[in-house]
């Protein structure tokens, strides 16, 4: 059980951590990551974000624990959305200033 938990958390972190960077990147414009901050890479974090966050949710089973599999899922996306409406990725000070 303890594999789906950790599993299922960590895919909800990416899931929840995919959307602002898919979301940029689509709307082109630019917002940090670790490999830059254009909106096509923010586009493809954002894109592997999410495929890696499904291919864990396949690997982490969680028919057997459905609940549990989604309250952790849940708490991941909480967790990363609290990051990033809290301190986010970018250096602290630097949200007042444009990038670039």
């Amino acid at each position: 059980m303890w594999h789906a938990v950790v599993l299922t958390f960590l895919a909800g972190v990416l899931a929840g951590n995919s959307i602002p960077h898919f979301v940029k990147g689509i709307t082109r414009e630019r917002h940090p990551t670790v490999f830059g901050a254009s909106p096509v890479i923010n586009l493809i974090v954002g894109w592997a974000g999410a495929v890696l966050a499904v291919l864990l949710l396949q690997a982490a089973g969680v028919d057997a624990h459905a609940s549990a599999g989604a309250v952790a899922g849940g708490l991941g996306v909480l967790v990363i959305g609290l990051f990033h409406a809290g301190p986010g990725a970018s250096a602290a000070g630097s949200r007042s200033r444009p990038l670039g």
